[in-house]
């Protein structure tokens, strides 16, 4: 295929401005066609202790730079990504099966993204505090916290990067960034538009390896000031236990189950498009995206025909053809995950509609778009995380039902409700227990926005300058001066 990486290329990584090899790699798969594509270094603790002390030599020179100064590098890089948009495109398709489209939308955000938070920099502030004293000025600065180290998953791993890179280099921070391991090729092409750029050496650090070969050493790094990290309930629990021995501030945005509530009076075709594509989107890997309905059950039937038709009109396939709408999911372990979820469900009473079977391709990690109804509330299916293209649908009988089973539930990251009665609107926004309430709309934040879980959700969170806030401690000076003095 024309646009297929050179098998078995070899990547780096990139500590203090220089790219660092290693003999010990792990193969990288393309989950389109099951074929190795790539590799890149396994990190020891010797590179990791590289990386972290590049980072924290060049914290102290860098948090010196005024912020529109290290605004200015920001938007050097989002300028960059620009020039190479088809190609890094190219790369985080072929390794993480997202359709091409989609791809372009992760580097076109992700650049958006940086100047964004570029633009931030004149507007971040301290305060001045009341004093009980005469003669004193109390001043609350807004400090950075030193080295960051961002852990990253595999869904949007591009964007990733700059969620915590940008945030992190904007408030006079350095960063560590450790990506998956299952899509590690972006990154690495992210390191090489870093090592043409201005940055100063050791502002931006990259590493590669697994998950406890690297990153939890990592977040157990007694010199790393801030873990931001997107990832599972588990490992996000294991970060937090190894950051506990250092009292490591840790953000953490972890799993959803988010719920979709469809009342008897909304608009079904803006309904069964969100939920759909809310459903789709990235195979359904996607921690925010619409993982359970509950319908009105006056209009169960009719939802349920309809979303049907339209789950099962998706085409899926090679995620670089132009008409395809659904690629494969990351690996064969999440298409096993999947598959046996659907099938727990299906021995707990589920009905399938459509799909609950791999797809028809020859090879690579594919899921047919799943309708799934008659699920009870208490089942698997409607409260652990599946993150594939699988919809279970229950009903319920008034909005008070509709909002307990919504809030019943051990996440808290995202949930919507449809409706067009704005007494139900406003009480859903009121009562449901999640960091974000779409109304009406599909399941996806904006930049400018707070992306935070509630619960097992997370703790902390991400984007706008709430997030800006995550990277930046405050530091109080208590100022006296002499009021009689002439």
């Amino acid at each position: 295929m024309s646009h297929t990486q050179a098998a078995s290329k070899q990547y780096s990584m990139f500590i203090d401005g220089e790219f660092v090899t290693r003999s010990k790699v792990i193969p990288v798969l393309n989950p389109t066609t099951e074929e190795v594509i790539s590799s890149v270094p396994e990190a020891d603790e010797g590179l990791v202790n590289d990386a972290v002390a590049a980072a924290a030599r060049a914290q102290l020179r860098w948090a010196k730079l005024p912020a529109i100064k290290r605004a200015g590098h920001l938007y050097e890089i989002a300028n960059a990504i620009r020039a190479k948009r088809e190609y890094l495109a190219k790369v985080i398709t072929e390794e993480q099966g997202k359709i091409l489209s989609l791809a372009q939308v992760e580097v076109d955000f992700s650049a958006d993204y940086l100047d964004y938070m570029a633009g931030l920099a004149r507007s971040y502030e301290g305060e001045i505090i009341q004093s009980d004293r005469p003669g004193e000025n109390i001043l609350l600065y807004k400090a950075p916290m030193g080295v960051i180290a961002g852990i990253l998953p595999w869904n949007f791993p591009f964007f990733l990067i700059v969620r915590k890179m940008a945030p992190a280099l904007m408030t006079g921070n350095t960063i560590v960034i450790k990506p998956s391991e299952e899509t590690p090729n972006n990154a690495c092409e992210f390191a090489k538009i870093i090592a043409e750029s201005t940055l100063p050496k050791g502002v931006f650090n990259l590493i590669t390896g697994s998950g406890p070969e690297v990153g939890l050493p990592l977040a157990a790094h007694p010199d790393i000031d801030m873990i931001s990290l997107t990832g599972s309930v588990e490992a996000g629990a294991a970060v937090m236990r190894v950051a506990a021995s250092n009292i490591t501030k840790v953000s953490l945005e972890l799993g959803g189950k988010a719920p979709a509530i469809v009342m008897n009076d909304a608009n079904f075709n803006v309904a069964i498009k969100a939920i759909r594509d809310s459903r789709i989107i990235n195979s359904g890997q996607v921690c925010n995206c619409a993982e359970r309905v509950y319908v009105h059950e006056s209009v169960a039937d009719l939802f349920v025909r309809n979303i049907s038709i339209a789950m099962q009109a998706t085409t899926i396939g090679d995620p670089f053809a132009r008409d395809v709408e659904m690629g494969p999911l990351v690996n064969k372990a999440q298409l096993k995950r999947v598959e046996s979820a659907v099938n727990q469900a299906v021995q707990d009473g589920a009905e399938v509609v459509v799909g609950g079977e791999q797809g028809n391709q020859s090879r690579g990690y594919f899921y047919k778009p799943t309708v799934l109804r008659n699920c009870r509330h208490d089942s698997a299916i409607m409260r652990e995380e599946i993150f594939g293209p699988v919809l279970p649908i229950t009903t319920f009988s008034n909005l008070d039902e509709a909002i307990e089973m919504a809030n019943d539930c051990e996440y808290g990251l995202t949930s919507s409700i449809f409706t067009q009665n704005l007494d139900t609107a406003m009480r859903a926004a009121n009562e449901l227990k999640f960091g974000e309430t779409y109304v009406n709309r599909e399941h996806f934040e904006a930049m400018q926005g707070f992306h935070a879980g509630w619960r097992k959700s997370g703790i902390g969170g991400a984007d706008g300058k709430h997030g800006l806030e995550e990277y930046l401690q405050t530091h109080v000076v208590y100022m006296n001066y002499d009021t009689n003095k002439k």
